[in-house]
């Protein structure tokens, strides 16, 4: 009885040692995920504003496709998230159609629309921000930047890129804090050399896998600042996808915080 009382003993001393060494090894491997995921975000910093324009291609099922013109304004705003507009300016249906994003470190992010048949400015609610985004397959959720405080991560393992095999990827788990995210995870694909997001899958709140997005076509900007001139993000349910190129990057244009007023969004927009 005494030997097999200490076989015990001995058996729940291993399977503490063991819980207690893969609990240090999960922490390190989360603080890793962090620091990458934190490394890519500052990498970006410094770019203090810049003025673009996008194409926007939606194809769906059946390879149809709708195009829309649009342009953008984002103003980088010290020890705080970003500040972004978005105005269409083609076809007719969507033209007028403007969205302001403040995205703020911690806490949910701002959304406003304005819609010209309205003729007024909707405060989007953080509830309501799993919306699609003039039809498209991104959601306004989608529009916001990425702050490194607004999720946790987990390291998963180092892997080849989806878009371009002959890269290598961190894969990276993010689970978002905010509890009324249209996703319960993200998987990033952050390629090893320049810390850039290669892919990222979107899992919605049952957990299934819903949504890819790719980056392509980086260039970089004042010999610093990366920027993909085509985004594709496409629905794996639905077969849709929406494509997003961006051209004519200007830098460091002067904006200001009086550029991105909600009140002002309607005389903005036309």
């Amino acid at each position: 009885m005494q030997k097999i009382l200490q076989t015990f003993k001995f058996f729940i001393y291993l399977m503490f040692l063991f819980s207690f060494h893969n609990s240090v090894k999960a922490s390190e491997e989360d603080e890793k995920a962090l620091k990458i995921s934190t490394d890519a975000y500052n990498y970006d910093k410094g770019f203090g504003d810049f003025i673009s324009n996008q194409t926007m291609t939606l194809r769906n099922k059946q390879g149809e496709e709708t195009i829309r013109y649009f342009r953008g304004k984002t103003l980088e705003v010290t020890n705080d998230g970003d500040k972004t507009l978005f105005i269409f300016d083609s076809p007719k249906d969507v033209k007028g159609t403007a969205t302001l994003t403040f995205t703020y470190k911690t806490g949910p992010d701002d959304q406003w629309l304005y819609l010209p048949a309205l003729k007024r400015v909707k405060r989007i609610s953080s509830s309501n921000r799993t919306g699609k985004f003039v039809s498209s397959e991104f959601s306004y959720e989608d529009l916001s930047t990425d702050e490194p405080e607004d999720y946790t991560f987990t390291w998963l393992e180092d892997g080849p890129c989806l878009t371009e095999a002959s890269l290598t990827c961190h894969l990276i788990e993010a689970t978002p804090k905010n509890k009324k995210s249209g996703y319960s995870k993200r998987i990033i694909y952050v390629d090893t050399d320049e810390l850039l997001y290669q892919s990222v899958k979107f899992y919605n709140r049952r957990g299934d896998l819903e949504k890819e997005l790719h980056f392509k076509g980086y260039q970089k900007y004042l010999d610093k600042f990366w920027r993909a001139d085509t985004l594709e993000m496409t629905n794996l349910q639905t077969g849709k996808s929406t494509v997003i190129a961006w051209e004519n990057y200007q830098f460091q244009t002067n904006l200001s915080l009086n550029d991105f007023r909600p009140e002002k969004l309607a005389r903005m927009a036309r």
